[in-house]
């Protein structure tokens, strides 16, 4: 079993987002999703397609801070911020797996690269057309809205 959704949300999402100052309902969610898409919330934190919550490759963790993070520096800096000091300059990709905060960070900029509006939080199908683009180009819709239904919602109607 993985992290429950609603303290993943409440804990790690949210309070990363804000303080990335993109917090909004739709990120929220998408973020979320992809974290049970990518590793059912956290039950497998690492494997051959990437490292942590949202399966994170080294060459897209390396690229991103490369290609899109060097071009703002108030931006590189305020994620930077979220990396263990000593940790992350020994093993950069590491962080991925066991800095959470870290971790959504990166899934966001990965997100925000792609430059595709966000739909209404409630859009699954929405929000896995952006999860397959960002993070799985042969995944299925499906496989989103399956997790979703799997991880998530029985987690938020418990919740209500």
């Amino acid at each position: 079993m993985g992290i429950a959704a609603n303290e993943l949300s409440r804990y790690v999402i949210r309070p990363t987002l804000i303080y990335l100052n993109r917090h909004s309902a739709s990120a929220e969610a998408l973020l979320l999703g992809v974290a049970a898409s990518q590793s059912a919330l956290g039950c497998a934190l690492h494997d051959r397609r990437g490292h942590g919550l949202y399966r994170i490759a080294e060459q897209r963790h390396r690229s991103l801070w490369d290609d899109y993070l060097a071009r703002d520096p108030e931006l590189a800096s305020l994620v930077r911020g979220l990396a263990s000091q000593h940790a992350f300059l020994g093993g950069p990709h590491l962080e991925l797996t066991v800095n959470l905060r870290y971790a959504t960070a990166i899934a966001w900029m990965l997100i925000e690269q792609q430059a595709t509006p966000l739909p209404a939080a409630d859009d699954l199908l929405g929000l896995a057309k952006i999860w397959r683009q960002t993070f799985n180009p042969q995944g299925r819709l499906h496989d989103f809205t399956r997790a979703w239904q799997h991880c998530i919602e029985p987690i938020l109607t418990q919740a209500s």
